[in-house]
């Protein structure tokens, strides 16, 4: 078992803790940079990752994780219930974090952890998800980097049509995307809160062989 803590006091307090235990080590780390190839106890065998993460640094550590070269199998973690929420979402109710999130993993909720079930209480509800990560990405792409080019423009304006969100991220006209969506199966009217993952697929690949140096 590898803990990370970032803290420098408890990741001290923790190796003390554990001094005894062989099987147990403490890694004074950010988890949001973390590399898990430095990490010898992994290699490369399969690994789970379990924790209670701190919710200002919940999305960026899962998406860290989830980009590893060497990503881990599961991910049981606690959130914001809001954040979960997005994590979770399924087409209708997609946003950036949906994408990035269900590109790599399968998500679902496991149960809810209300204020009161902390000491002290905190302002804010909690959610459990279980990630089961995907053999292999729900989006074929040339580069994680070009699809997030994609997908951030199509999200630019989440509350204007596809081919209009399309248009602001890429500082363009809504008629410039119409045809190329349509080409990818899709309606330029739609939002893109309502893309599934196979749509971001089929409108990535026709963005891909329409706009090969985007």
């Amino acid at each position: 078992m590898i803990l990370i803590e970032f803290d420098e006091d408890l990741a001290a307090d923790l190796t003390e803790r554990y001094s005894d235990n062989a099987s147990v080590r403490v890694a004074h780390a950010d988890a949001r940079t973390l590399d898990t190839s430095d990490m010898p106890e992994i290699g490369d065998r399969p690994y789970k990752v379990i924790g209670n993460l701190p919710y200002y640094a919940a999305a960026p550590i899962v998406r860290n994780l989830l980009e590893q070269a060497h990503q881990p199998e599961l991910l049981v973690v606690m959130l914001q219930r809001e954040v979960a929420r997005e994590m979770t979402a399924q087409p209708g109710k997609m946003g950036l974090l949906s994408v990035a999130t269900q590109l790599y993993a399968e998500p679902r909720t496991v149960c809810q952890a209300p204020p009161r079930a902390f000491t002290p209480p905190p302002k804010v509800h909690s959610t459990v998800i279980k990630l089961e990560v995907r053999q292999r990405p729900a989006v074929e792409f040339d580069s994680v980097e070009s699809f997030f080019t994609l997908a951030r423009a199509g999200f630019a304006a989440p509350r204007k049509t596809l081919a209009g969100s399309l248009a602001v991220g890429f500082s363009k006209k809504p008629t410039d995307y119409a045809g190329l969506i349509e080409q990818a199966g899709l309606d330029p009217r739609q939002r893109p809160a309502t893309l599934s993952m196979d749509d971001w697929g089929a409108l990535y690949a026709q963005w891909r062989q329409s706009e090969p140096t985007a």
